[in-house]
């Protein structure tokens, strides 16, 4: 049996399957498994994730799969700080936050009503998991009655920072099971960085089912051949790759569309802030969607007497690192002021393929065209939903199917 993709989707298909005694090779295209959750240490001690990515601790996989004591998991304050009208507003979850329940009653990221509403949503969704027909989260937004106001403050920048739509065109059902996550838990990150979530979901596969750098070329009648010009043999193939690879491998004409993101690093003398928080651009100017000070949740993320300072942009102008970071560092200025300006760049990770859309009547993605094939499988983020629990979810269901489990 082969696996082609050594992501979370792929090491929890494997994962299932060893633990049901049946043999497998999983291959790699790179030099390590993880996929899109990676993690590097620069020679000068500071951490980086391959763009800004949390696990929420409320995912069912999460707590299915992960030990997450083991992963010394370190918690953002729950909510934001929006930026608009010069300055930063907080915006907290007052039920998971008490100590921000007064500032955020009076904060004008959005109307006494709209805050209303939202303890009516979240009554709602954490109540029951059904929901109406279904529409784009702009359109579900409106149709609870939010402003235009607490949209463009908080919902656009936040929630369009998960999903990587800043038009908010996803689907209202991803919406609605993020919000439900949010609620009932927090948005972590391991003390050793993203990559030791699947770092500790491979450890208990044998080392000799691993094969990386092993990059699949094509499937064949029988398996599938290498660029490297080598054959395997299997009567069972699992294509546990993004949605545009497995499109690719399987000869589909279409291309399935992917939304991407750009990360950028910075050192600093002095954290901008003081605590674990987001912030959100809540103006819509600049590239900036949000900012994070990972140093904040551990020193381990930034070497003794630094601060590493986290940037995502969502759709930049990829390819183009120079104006990226030009035009980043003037948005910093009008947040920061001078003292941005000795910020020192350590990496721009430019991803084209951060997600893959998940518009309606899509909420388990863009479903490939696929008939099933004897001995083809189909794994990924998104045959569920793009997150790390649809990924977990996906690899266990695809072994079960396998298994003959369900």
């Amino acid at each position: 049996m082969i696996i082609i993709g050594g992501g979370v989707a792929g090491i929890c298909c494997a994962r299932a399957l060893h633990r049901a005694g049946v043999e497998f090779t999983l291959l790699e295209a790179t030099d390590e498994v993880g996929g899109r959750v990676k993690t590097e240490r620069t020679a000068d001690g500071f951490l980086l994730d391959h763009g800004f990515q949390v696990l929420l601790t409320s995912y069912p996989e999460a707590q299915r799969q992960l030990k997450l004591d083991a992963l010394d998991l370190k918690h953002f304050t729950p909510g934001a700080l929006s930026y608009f009208n010069g300055g930063f507003h907080r915006f907290a979850d007052p039920w998971r936050s008490p100590r921000h329940a007064l500032s955020t009653l009076f904060s004008p990221v959005g109307t006494l009503a709209d805050k209303l509403r939202i303890q009516r949503l979240r009554t709602r969704l954490l109540a029951s998991e059904a929901t109406g027909d279904e529409c784009s989260t702009l359109e579900a937004l409106q149709l609870e009655g939010f402003s235009e106001l607490i949209i463009e403050r908080f919902f656009r920048p936040f929630f369009g920072g998960v999903f990587f739509d800043t038009e908010l065109k996803t689907s209202q059902r991803m919406f609605e099971f993020v919000f439900r996550m949010f609620a009932r838990g927090n948005a972590s990150i391991p003390n050793g960085g993203m990559q030791a979530i699947p770092r500790q979901l491979s450890a208990e596969l044998p080392p000799t089912s691993i094969r990386t750098n092993a990059k699949v070329a094509e499937l064949t009648p029988t398996g599938v051949r290498l660029e490297s010009g080598e054959t395997l043999e299997s009567s069972t193939t699992i294509l546990a790759v993004d949605i545009q690879a497995a499109s690719g491998l399987l000869g589909l004409p279409l291309k399935p569309a992917m939304q991407g993101v750009a990360c950028l690093y910075f050192a600093a003398d002095k954290a901008p802030i003081d605590e674990a928080t987001l912030l959100i651009n809540g103006e819509a100017e600049g590239p900036i969607n949000n900012l994070c000070v990972p140093s904040n949740l551990s020193s381990s993320f930034a070497p003794s007497g630094a601060a590493l300072i986290s940037i995502t942009v969502l759709r930049p102008p990829l390819g183009n690192p120079e104006r990226l970071l030009s035009e980043t560092r003037a948005q910093l200025n009008r947040w920061f002021g001078s003292r941005s300006a000795g910020w020192r760049h350590l990496r721009t990770f430019q991803i084209p393929k951060g997600l893959p859309v998940q518009y309606p009547p899509y909420f388990t993605g863009q479903r490939l065209p696929f008939e099933p094939q004897p001995g083809i499988f189909l794994c990924g983020d998104f045959m569920e939903n793009a997150s790390l629990n649809g990924a977990m979810l996906s690899g266990r269901k695809t072994a079960e199917a396998i298994l003959g489990l369900n």
